[in-house]
């Protein structure tokens, strides 16, 4: 087999020496472009897992990294002159120079003909000559872009700027520290990676990173400034991290980050690996480690398979949910520093936590594994009890204390005749309400018999309906005392008139369709009604809808209501530019758009007793091209509140069909995170929040005040009870009702660990 690889980073040149260490008669040569000593950024963190990866496959190359790495527990967070820090992390690194002079040394040993300052020739070229070709020829993958027909690149550049410089001293943790300048906030990311009186010299060697947004490097000058001018203005703004010191470039200039995503990562016989098929941001530390395991999955699986095609095949496979899962948490970590401004009145210790927790990957269960006592600290800050979950503290929206932050979100169960709620949607909701949840809330409400989604939705536009729901609401009160129960209106829009969700979900009912309106005359997907746009006097007929159905709730005994603004129905509908064309007054700019949804809400809130919360749900951002941006979602919320909503549940998407979400976990938590921290009101953050370990991290964070969580209720009712018996929480925050006291402890299980050796013979 002759194999080419394009590109002598550390990803190339491994993937060369694993697939020629595993089969000696393989040709394989690797070009680079630059000299062999020349390299750009200055030291590379490897994790424990990427390094067992190593020792398995090549024990030569591992003993040669080990005795170079540098490792270090500590994370230390500076900001406003006050260093705290959390241990037990575990990191180690090493020079890329030492790296890179480690991998040569082991291709040429093995035989690999290493050309350097040769520039490759053409992919296409060299697949018609080898039988396989390695692109691992960066971010700016020349055999990327010559192949985009083929591999599908999305490229998104990002909104900071970055340097990589270098200081002649070893750090002894990891350090993040803050400058707040009169440009505006610029932040440290740095690390040791040469021990002192080692390959870094005397004092060892240390990784500075500085990073700021676009807006403060131009008002800073350093758009501007050389190499040279940029070094010195980020020592002068770090010099107390750097003891006084200055700071060494290595061809280096201010870089935007750039995400790198492939439909494809092959075609035909050429393959990509390392950032020319993906990137991840610099803050989780991930691109040689993705590059280094890329390598190691690629020559498995040309080991394994029985061709070259199957073997890409089966690599791309492998690989591409472990990156996706990176990328997600890298561009959580990114997404936190771009906002970092807004976290800055945070108090210290949950500013440390919100910047452990970030990326997702840490969290509060494992964070208090590492260090229990800066965790503790973090606790006893944010006012939680000894022995006390952050799930598991109060909150207050206006008159009504929630006991703890879980919510059961809404969750439309299209189960009602006539719009009345029958014995399904007593068990439905009693059960969760007995399951400890602070505030259980009902699915979407329609305020009208137009307004449904399906023809089994739940309504508030007749006795008959709020009797039905008087009857559940005193069962909650009676019979769970503490569990507040909330309703949640709305109106279907151009989204009425299907079928229920198992018989075919947003299609159009097979007969007995009901006409539909929305803010303009736009079908929701190919096939669907076409609904008629909305005149003034049906606009003024729908607030006198939505106020009669907000009396109605009050007397079915509902503790709070929360409008339906998302999720592509009548007023999200009002709200994104996708689905709003208006050209009147309740079109056109943002404040046009939400002109009507606030004066449905100020209807709502002059009908719903002055005590009660309210609160409103939006859709954050669209997923879709020129739909709704997270600056929209911030001042959405910021009107809403400024017309007297308690909080904003942030929801996401769900508005246009050809959508294209970026599904994860907590995947919609950042909007909520945004909107809280840059307007100071309280939030409910949802989606695919799971575990109870992610409430904890989210409320202790500062990212939300309430979770609400949908299906983890559907797979177990009792899901905040058993959150409180897994975490030995007994507490006010989580009472279990009488009749099931007994069941308040984990039942045993059948013993899994075997007695211990206690003797050695030999």
């Amino acid at each position: 087999m002759r194999v080419a690889v394009i590109g002598g980073g550390p990803g190339g040149l491994y993937a060369a020496a694993l697939l020629k260490r595993l089969d000696p008669t393989r040709e394989i040569t690797v070009w680079e472009r630059n000299a062999p000593d020349d390299t750009f950024g200055f030291g590379v963190v490897l994790s424990d897992e990427t390094l067992g990866g190593i020792e398995h496959a090549d024990p030569e190359v591992y003993r040669a990294l080990q005795a170079e790495f540098v490792r270090w527990d500590d994370i230390d967070i500076v900001h406003r002159g006050r260093t705290l820090t959390s241990g037990g992390h575990g990191f180690a690194a090493l020079g890329r120079r030492r790296l890179l002079a480690v991998l040569h040394r082991r291709c040429r040993d093995l035989g690999i003909d290493l050309r350097f300052c040769t520039e490759a020739p053409p992919a296409a070229e060299l697949a018609r000559s080898h039988d396989l070709v390695i692109a691992a020829d960066g971010v700016h993958s020349a055999t990327r872009t010559a192949g985009a027909e083929a591999f599908r690149p999305q490229l998104t550049t990002h909104r900071c700027r970055y340097i990589w410089l270098a200081a002649d001293f070893a750090l002894d943790a990891f350090r993040f520290e803050i400058a707040e300048t009169e440009h505006g906030v610029a932040q440290l990311h740095a690390y040791p990676y040469a021990r002192p009186d080692g390959p870094g010299g005397p004092s060892g060697a240390s990784t500075v990173i500085v990073e700021m947004r676009e807006e403060v490097w131009r008002a800073a000058g350093l758009d501007r400034a050389d190499e040279n001018q940029s070094a010195a203005w980020c020592a002068k703004a770090f010099a107390d991290a750097l003891r006084g010191g200055t700071l060494r470039s290595n061809n280096s200039s201010w870089i935007a980050f750039r995400t790198v995503v492939n439909d494809r990562w092959y075609h035909g016989n050429t393959v990509l690996l390392g950032d020319a098929a993906h990137t991840a941001h610099f803050s989780i530390g991930s691109g040689t480690k993705l590059a280094v395991e890329d390598a190691l999955a690629l020559a498995a699986c040309l080991r394994e398979q029985p061709d070259t095609a199957s073997a890409l095949a089966a690599y791309e496979q492998e690989r591409r949910p472990v990156v996706a899962s990176t990328q997600r948490a890298a561009r959580a970590s990114l997404a936190w520093f771009e906002e970092l401004a807004t976290y800055l009145d945070q108090p210290p210790h949950q500013f440390a936590f919100n910047l452990l927790t970030r990326s997702r990957r840490v969290t509060h269960d494992n964070l208090r594994l590492r260090d229990r006592r800066f965790t503790r600290a973090v606790e006893r800050e944010a006012g939680c009890p000894d022995d006390t979950p952050p799930m598991f503290t109060p909150f207050r929206l206006r008159g009504l204390t929630l006991r703890n932050r879980v919510v059961v979100s809404p969750m439309d169960m299209y189960s009602s005749h006539d719009g009345v709620p029958g014995d399904f949607h007593l068990v439905h909701l009693g059960a969760r309400a007995l399951g400890g949840a602070g505030l259980v809330m009902t699915e979407m409400v329609c305020v009208s018999e137009q307004g449904r989604i399906t023809p089994g939705c739940a309504g508030l536009y007749t006795p008959q309906q709020a009797a039905a729901w008087r009857r559940i609401t005193d069962f909650v009160h009676e019979q769970s005392p503490g569990t507040a129960v909330g309703v949640q209106l709305g109106h279907a829009g151009r989204k009425g008139s299907t079928k229920l969700m198992w018989h075919g979900i947003d299609e159009p009912l097979d007969e007995g369709n009901w006409p539909l309106v929305a803010a303009s005359p736009l079908p929701y997907k190919p096939g669907s009604q076409r609904p008629q746009e909305l005149t003034p006097r049906e606009l003024a007929s729908l607030r006198e809808q939505f106020a009669a159905a907000a009396q109605r709730a009050a007397r079915s005994g509902f503790d709070l209501l929360e409008l339906h603004c998302a999720h592509g129905y009548l007023l999200s509908g009002f709200l994104s530019p996708l689905t709003n064309e208006r050209t009147d007054a309740y079109g056109g700019s943002l404040a046009g758009r939400l002109r009507f949804p606030l004066e449905v809400f100020d209807a709502v809130r002059e009908a719903w007793p002055d005590d009660r919360p309210m609160t409103v749900r939006i859709s954050a951002t669209d997923w879709s091209d020129g739909g709704t941006t997270a600056e929209d979602a911030v001042a959405m919320a910021a009107a809403f509140a400024e017309h007297g909503a308690d909080a904003i549940d942030v929801s996401t998407g769900q508005v246009v069909s050809d959508e294209r979400p970026d599904f994860g976990r907590s995947y919609q938590t950042p909007f909520a995170d945004r909107i809280r921290n840059a307007l100071g009101i309280p939030v409910i953050a949802v989606g695919a929040i799971s575990s109870w370990d992610d409430v904890n991290s989210l409320v202790l964070a500062g990212r939300t005040d309430l979770c609400a969580l949908a299906r983890p209720h559907l797979y177990d009712p009792h899901w905040t009870l058993h959150a409180a018996a897994e975490q030995g929480y007994a507490g006010p925050g989580a009472p279990w009702p009488p009749p099931y006291q007994a069941g308040s402890r984990t039942p045993p299980t059948g013993r899994t660990d075997a007695p211990k050796p206690r003797l050695t013979l030999r």
